[in-house]
């Protein structure tokens, strides 16, 4: 009886400091609608003044609950890093765009602008782009550096694990046609939504980048061709590569690499 009671006292201790999970509801004037999200907190949450925020981004056909899901020990990574992190919902494809196509679809304004709004307003975090980062998986990559190499004056640190950082070698993939207009037709607007064309706006140590990518994803030859232009243009970033796929068991190995790195490189 005593064992049994101890056990259970142990595990009613654990269950009292793991880390918090809320499903919150935002809302996008751009988009005029409310979209959900998932904040994780630090288990010391109500004893430390501010946080350091990462935002995790999902991939195509995701919603904000993936990454809760899918990688169960996300929660212990918050707080083991002492990290709030945000896992926003980016509507099955948005590409996390503001799409020249679809008028009703602006997720990097939202992303970028009003939910870090939004968060900063109900959370403990330090409201500095010093203390904020941003990574994310396959159409989270894409993303996650998309929205950090253009809005500098938000991230200063972001990351990517097996993006799409060039989609153009996929032009009848992922509905991106429907944001986009067709490859054939409009190249422009694909030039300019693909990441290893925006690199351009960035310089040495402006972000701190983190690259990372499987051997056996399809997007491994795009992420090696963005790896040689930043090396080219003498852009100081990590770049990870090992044998994997585009797959869970490939990002929640990942995902570890990515906020051990983040962590270092934030400030308070």
């Amino acid at each position: 009886m005593k064992k049994l009671l101890l056990a259970l006292f142990i595990l009613v201790a654990l269950k009292s400091v793991a880390a918090n999970v809320d499903t919150v509801k935002t809302y996008s004037p751009s988009m005029k609608k409310e979209i959900k999200a998932v904040v994780i907190t630090p288990a010391n949450y109500k004893e430390k003044s501010k946080f350091q925020v990462v935002y995790l981004l999902h991939g195509y056909s995701g919603n904000y609950a993936n990454w809760v899901t899918a990688v169960p020990a996300i929660k212990n990574l918050a707080d083991q890093h002492q990290l709030i992190i945000v896992c926003p919902d980016g509507n099955f494809n948005s590409w996390y765009l503001d799409s020249p196509e679809q008028p009703n679809s602006k997720y990097e304004t939202y992303i970028a602008k009003e939910l870090v709004k939004w968060v900063d307003e109900h959370y403990k975090t330090i409201a500095d782009k010093k203390a904020r980062a941003i990574t994310g998986l396959s159409m989270g990559g894409h993303g996650a550096l998309y929205l950090a190499f253009k809005h500098q004056d938000v991230f200063s640190v972001a990351g990517s694990m097996s993006g799409g950082v060039d989609i153009r070698p996929f032009p009848n993939n992922w509905d991106m046609a429907k944001l986009l207009g067709t490859y054939a037709e409009k190249p422009a607007q694909w030039d300019n939504a693909s990441v290893i064309n925006l690199t351009h706006l960035l310089t040495p140590n402006a972000l701190s980048l983190i690259v990372q990518c499987g051997t056996d994803d399809f997007f491994y030859k795009v992420n090696v061709a963005l790896h040689e232009k930043l090396t080219y243009q003498n852009i100081p970033h990590t770049f990870i590569t090992n044998p994997g796929g585009h797959t869970w068991k490939y990002w929640a190995e990942a995902i570890n690499y990515q906020l051990v790195f983040i962590k270092a490189n934030l400030k308070e």
